[in-house]
């Protein structure tokens, strides 16, 4: 499956057009993508795997691989840490983000492969794409759909399902 988010904030699941939040930033080409920047890179990004909040929903239906967050999971977004732009557990020496948040955008986070392979100090981190929040309000970098929409993309998604960020 092919999924489609617009800089005009439009999102295609097959061949529905829904919404979707990107980064307050804008988009941005992926080679300048800077850590911080709040935009979200152009580009064909495949979903890696899929965390949720087992405390908050039951496991998602999806191929993808899945597992439930804990309390202490974290992501490193510190660019001269050797676990940037990788999970981590909290606490944790260098700045990480915090995926067991107290609202719901991260009750799902499916990870993109932006910047993995292997990551890039300052390319950009915690690229996820999560659930949106207060109608559609702009992320950090991220690609941000309705919960009903994302329950569709995991049922609908495999290991050859592409994320990609167009400019509109």
């Amino acid at each position: 499956m092919r999924l489609q988010a617009f800089s005009d904030n439009r999102f295609v699941i097959g061949e529905r057009e829904t919404r979707c939040a990107l980064g307050k930033g804008g988009v941005i080409a992926a080679e300048d993508k800077r850590e911080g920047d709040g935009a979200t890179p152009l580009g064909v990004w495949r979903l890696r795997r899929v965390l949720y909040r087992a405390d908050r929903l039951e496991r998602p239906q999806t191929a993808l691989p899945c597992r439930a967050t804990r309390a202490d999971d974290g992501w490193c977004d510190a660019a001269s840490d050797p676990a940037y732009n990788r999970p981590i557990r909290l606490p944790y020496p260098a700045s990480a983000e915090t995926l067991t948040r107290e609202d719901p955008l991260y009750d799902i986070i499916v990870v993109l492969a932006h910047n993995d392979a292997p990551p890039q100090p300052e390319r950009g981190s915690a690229i996820f794409f999560h659930l949106e929040k207060e109608s559609y309000k702009p992320t950090l970098g991220c690609v941000a759909i309705a919960r009903d929409d994302m329950f569709e993309v995991l049922r609908r998604a495999d290991a050859a399902t592409t994320l990609e960020v167009f400019k509109a």
